[in-house]
Parts: C-alpha cells; structure tokens; sequence
C-alpha cells in the first residue's frame, strides 16, 4: 500500500526548517505523521591536503554537545558546488583546486526532506584567516588527520555525527581506501 496525505499543515517554521503535520493513510490505517523539511539541501566536504589528511572541525552541538564533523552547511539556496566552497572557506579558510562530487544522500529519512550532497576537495591551500566565521558558527577547533586515522575516529565513537560518518564512506569508496 502507497501512504495517502488526507490533510497537511504547517505547525513551524523559520529560515532553516519547516515542520508540517499530515493526516495520513498507511500500511497501518490512519494516523499523523510529522515531516521536518529542510528549507535548503545541505553540503559536506571532504578535503584532503597533499599528505592525504582529512579537515575536521569541532563544534558543540546544541543538540548533541561537543561533535568533530566534515566542513558542512546549508546551500541557502546556492547550487551544492557553490554552497560547498563557501562553507569550506568560511570554516577553514581553505580554498581547493580540485571538486569532485561524491554523491547525495538524505538525512533521517524516515522524519525529514533533508537532501545532502557531498563533495571531495583535493589541493587545498589556506586562503584567509577564517577565525571570525569560525566563532559565528560555534567552530572550536580545526584539526587535520590522516584519512585511516578519520576512520579509525568513527570507528572508535569519536565521530558520531552521521553525516560525517557517511560523507567519509563516499570518500572511502571513491578513493578505495578503508581501514
């Protein structure tokens, strides 16, 4: 059986998110489902420097508390690519020379419309002092580890954000490399 939307409204909403209850029919009869979307697709970059280390930075959660993750963000309504660039340099200050898009994928698929995209970033090179966005968006640290070292961190529990945990798999897979 197709799931079947009787009725939707929006119970909130704001720039990032908007959430909208639906009376549905489904494999199970009738009932309410709530979907958070996304007001703009989001961009995870993997990059990696000329000794094959992989760009992590650290931030504090305010739902999770403290997490290492890729350079992310949302698109605001960039394409990916663009949107990828932007949030590398305003995280890092890095720039890099070479793009390649790993895939796209979608976050709690089960509750959400929340597509990703996800991008490798080889021959990076420091651009500007990246210090004033990297306090505006909670950033504590940058930290630059060997890519067998990132997946031992996911490994060991020290990477738990889930679409770091994927955007490294995609790099894995296209670099053929696993731990």
């Amino acid at each position: 059986m197709t799931w079947q939307t009787r009725a939707s409204r929006t119970v909130y909403e704001n720039r990032w998110i908007r959430v909208d209850e639906h009376d549905v029919l489904g494999p199970h009869g009738e009932g309410i489902y709530g979907v958070v979307e996304m007001q703009h697709p989001a961009v995870f970059v993997v990059a990696l420097d000329d000794d094959d280390r992989v760009c992590l930075i650290s931030l504090e959660r305010y739902t999770t508390g403290p997490s290492w993750e890729v350079p992310a963000g949302g698109s605001d309504g960039e394409e990916p690519l663009v949107a990828a660039r932007r949030e590398l340099a305003e995280e890092t200050g890095m720039t890099a020379r070479e793009w390649t898009s790993l895939g796209r994928m979608n976050a709690l698929n089960g509750i959400a419309r929340a597509p990703e995209f996800v991008f490798l970033a080889r021959g990076v090179e420091r651009a500007s002092d990246a210090a004033a966005t990297q306090h505006e968006e909670g950033i504590d640290a940058v930290r630059w580890v060997p890519f067998a070292d990132a997946l031992r961190m996911v490994r060991d529990g020290e990477i738990t954000d889930g679409e770091t945990v994927a955007a490294l798999a995609y790099a894995g897979i296209h670099l053929g490399r696993f731990a």
